[in-house]
């Protein structure tokens, strides 16, 4: 706890007790871990702050390394351009025959476990 051994924690409790006495130590504690909480909130949100600053660098330099590999991927590729293909109809066989059923002749019930595939138990 700190490089504090449990004698010198020891002497550091007897001295707080002479000094301070065993009617206000209570009262002491409570303030010094209220101050020692408040240190910690702060220096959590400033670590906080930090590590926040470091991804936001971080994927700005990755969208820098993307964007120049993609420069770079589109220089190498040769460009098309899709105004010289028209667009034509699929053929009759590739649709369906029969048209889809109307809305209201669809099933939209949940499925129960009687619908689910069972597996066999072993």
């Amino acid at each position: 706890m700190f490089g504090i051994d449990w004698q010198e924690l020891l002497v550091i409790v007897f001295v707080a007790v002479l000094v301070i006495g065993p009617k206000d130590l209570p009262r002491a504690m409570r303030t010094a871990g209220k101050w020692i909480g408040k240190v910690r909130r702060t220096s959590n949100h400033f670590r906080a702050g930090i590590d926040a600053m470091i991804r936001e660098a971080e994927m700005e330099e990755m969208e820098q390394k993307w964007a120049e590999q993609n420069a770079r991927i589109m220089a190498q590729m040769p460009t098309t351009d899709l105004s010289d293909y028209e667009m034509k109809p699929l053929p009759k066989s590739a649709t369906s025959e029969t048209p889809p059923p109307p809305a209201d002749e669809v099933d939209t019930a949940p499925p129960t476990p009687d619908d689910e595939p069972q597996l066999p138990l072993r």
